[in-house]
């Protein structure tokens, strides 16, 4: 497996251009099997998921052609029911073809997903929703197998809003018959972001970008041309960067809004904030002050940026108090950074990190996405050299990773699976 090496030391520097959002283009691109004909998106992110989900949606009988930053997706009259395991234990993401495929197809047989090991994310609320409208569930042989006749509008609570299952439920309701309501629905912009593109293919959906969508079913939609949101989360991490090196970075084509409470934590640790109209620039000229955080949903602080913050913390002037309310297994990552010479305790699902000065260059392992990106930031600031292993997890959700952080002034480089051996 390819590893990432990076010797300890650098300020970074420059700037650094966010593309689409890993959150949404997944689902956007599920999103597509709704309409019969060609759907074209924008702003696609390069990463490693995109072309697996291209795999699962080809599965699907759909034609996927193009490449970052523009795909194009040709869905048939007839679709296909099975998302087989091959390609959905890689990534939790494709699960959202669910809803589409009930939709469409009046039925599903998708293999129960994959993706990042950060806890336990049950999909007890996508079906609890999906039956609401009509639905029948099976659990069989690794698969959630659902069938459905005419859908039909319902009243659907979230105990919890999460975004997977308003994604599943909202793709459903667009073409069941009659009125969906989702109360204590996700707000988070990934989820505004496909709300527009279902309602430029035609979907009749009120309540947008609040904790209430309504939904009047219609008959048929059509493709539509969508540009996928900027990846806020990406743009966070190049902003805790500059932080944690006292740096000054320069985000572009990141929507600062999406970020307020994670600019403002940052603005707590000492660095300034300069937003414009394409994005933002975080400038530190000294070492960050610790810094509290508490993961809630949108708009709180997103859980996605919580290995960030722990890693600022471990190079930070004082104490830090984080807490995780999202997924337990968050703090999975937390043993890498103590390779790293970091002093981070846990509670259940509280962290007391106290700031050192200087971290130490270490072997580690990146257990998921954001976890990966924040153990190379940290190996940015500590001292010697840092291997991150299962570089792949970080190639899933970021673009041009590497690259950008050689731009930036990191000393960085890829190792292929001949090296890592040596």
């Amino acid at each position: 497996m390819e590893q990432f090496e990076v010797v300890g030391g650098a300020r970074l520097a420059g700037e650094a251009t966010v593309a689409g959002a890993k959150n949404s283009v997944l689902k956007v691109m599920a999103a597509s099997l709704l309409a019969e004909g060609t759907t074209t998106l924008s702003n696609v992110p390069d990463i490693g998921d995109v072309p697996i989900m291209s795999e699962v949606l080809r599965g699907l009988g759909a034609e996927v052609a193009g490449h970052a930053p523009d795909i194009t997706i040709t869905v048939p009259e007839e679709l296909g029911f099975e998302a087989d395991y091959q390609h959905v234990r890689r990534i939790r993401g494709s699960v959202c073809v669910l809803g589409p495929l009930l939709a469409r197809a009046g039925r599903a047989r998708v293999a129960l997903p994959g993706g990042d090991a950060i806890g336990s994310r049950a999909l007890d609320l996508h079906v609890m929703g999906l039956e609401r409208l009509g639905a029948v569930f099976d659990n069989a042989h690794g698969y959630l197998v659902a069938e459905a006749g005419q859908l039909t509008g319902a009243q659907i609570w979230l105990d919890f809003p999460s975004v997977g299952a308003t994604e599943n439920i909202l793709m459903a309701a667009v073409l069941a018959k009659g009125t969906t309501t989702i109360d204590n629905a996700a707000r988070e912009p990934e989820i505004v972001d496909l709300c527009e593109m279902l309602a430029a293919m035609g979907a009749q959906i009120g309540g947008i970008g609040t904790s209430t969508l309504q939904i009047e079913g219609v008959d048929r939609l059509r493709p539509a041309p969508h540009d996928v949101v900027p990846d806020r989360i990406v743009a966070g991490t190049w902003a805790f960067a500059a932080a944690m090196t006292q740096g000054e970075i320069r985000v572009r084509g990141a929507g600062h809004e999406h970020l307020d409470i994670v600019l403002d934590k940052l603005a707590q640790t000492g660095a300034s904030i300069t937003t414009y109209d394409d994005g933002f620039v975080v400038n530190c000229t000294s070492r960050p002050r610790a810094v509290d955080v508490v993961t809630l949903p949108y708009p709180g602080f997103p859980t996605d940026l919580q290995p960030m913050a722990i890693a600022l913390n471990s190079v930070a002037d004082g104490v830090a108090f984080v807490t995780e309310n999202i997924f337990e297994g968050r703090f999975m990552f937390i043993d890498e950074l103590v390779r790293l010479a970091a002093d981070v305790r846990t509670d259940g699902h509280h962290a007391i990190v106290r700031g050192r000065e200087r971290l130490s260059g270490a072997p580690v392992r990146a257990t998921d996405i954001r976890a990966g990106a924040a153990l190379v930031l940290a190996g940015v600031v500590a001292d010697g050299v840092t291997t991150i292993a299962d570089a792949f997890h970080i190639d899933r959700g970021y673009q041009h990773f590497v690259e950008t952080l050689t731009e930036l002034g990191a000393q960085i480089r890829r190792l292929g699976a001949d090296e890592t051996l040596l």
